[in-house]
């Protein structure tokens, strides 16, 4: 072996664990996404107008810096809830969506969809369960703490892309916190054929990991062996996953299991904080969220670089 030669497998050995570093999952970037989500100027990252067009403007840089392709914008219109006294107003904003392509020239055509909606309730509402009007409701857990896992974990997804054989499809849909209002209009008008879509993954509020470490989940029993997959891939790791066949849940992945599509929707539980100005950066369990990256992470590899069987099980 010449010199130069082992000076280039130096340096590409180098570089191959510089990418990798790069991309891993990191409690300092999990805050950084947040603190940008809930800074006051974002105003609780209410649907409609310039701050809105700044949230998904990052969303859309972050992907695109991590190295997912074909990124873009869906744009769509938005009835927000108000008091039922006033008019509700209609307003353009955005799901965020990437796409990484599987390897495989058959499985490349089935699609894992990675979810987490990041919009939340500016300054309240109808939905607000504060007694404070007027007050920026931060929504650090609901749901900037899912947006920020959507981010880091594509991240990482992008750095081991040549392993995938199914595709991966990123979203972070809008206007959740009106009705499901993204998720329900990407199903209706999907960038991709909707049968080829084989399984929804949903993050919504997965920041506040308790002492007992319970990932809670509910889907699971809607594609083959899917509890026992959730379990086994929680093996090794600190997390205690509670993880029912049915409970389907009031988030975005309800969308898709409307259209009888496979789904597995995710969070740490509930908290007094919710829905109120309260819910905030401080309070959220950096090492207990990336914890459930690493977690979700492991989910999308292994049904993404692998012929394991996916089609849709209603549950009751």
């Amino acid at each position: 072996m010449t010199l130069a030669f082992r000076l280039f497998a130096l340096v590409f050995s180098i570089s191959i664990q510089l990418v990798q570093s790069q991309a891993d999952i990191t409690t300092q970037e999990i805050h950084d996404h947040i603190a940008f989500f809930t800074a006051t100027e974002n105003a609780g990252r209410y649907p409609g107008g310039k701050k809105n067009k700044k949230v998904v403007n990052y969303i859309l840089d972050d992907l695109k810096k991590s190295g997912v392709p074909r990124t873009h914008r869906q744009k769509f219109k938005a009835t927000l809830r108000v008091e039922a006294s006033e008019k509700s107003p209609v307003v353009s904003t955005f799901n965020v969506i990437g796409v990484i392509q599987g390897t495989d020239s058959l499985l490349k055509n089935e699609y894992i969809v990675l979810g987490a909606h990041y919009d939340h309730l500016g300054s309240g509402g109808p939905s607000s369960k504060s007694e404070l009007l007027n007050s920026v409701h931060p929504g650090a857990d609901d749901n900037a703490s899912g947006t920020a896992a959507l981010l880091e974990i594509a991240e990482k997804v992008a750095s081991v892309k040549n392993r995938l054989k199914r595709s991966v499809l990123f979203i972070a849909f809008g206007a959740e916190e009106q009705g499901l209002l993204g998720s329900n209009y990407f199903v209706e008008n999907p960038s991709i054929p909707i049968e080829q879509i084989k399984i929804m993954i949903n993050m919504d509020m997965v920041g506040r990991l308790n002492e007992k470490q319970q990932l809670y989940m509910g889907g699971a029993g809607t594609f083959p062996k899917g509890q026992q997959l959730m379990k086994e891939l929680a093996k090794g790791t600190d997390l205690n996953p509670v993880v029912h066949a049915g409970s389907v849940g009031g988030s975005d992945h309800v969308s898709f299991y409307k259209k009888n599509i496979s789904v597995v929707g995710l969070h740490t539980g509930g908290h007094p904080q919710y829905h109120t100005p309260e819910d905030t950066l401080d309070l959220i369990n950096l090492n207990g969220e990336k914890m459930v990256c690493d977690y979700i992470f492991q989910a999308i590899l292994t049904l993404a670089s692998s012929d394991y069987p996916l089609y849709f099980i209603p549950q009751d």
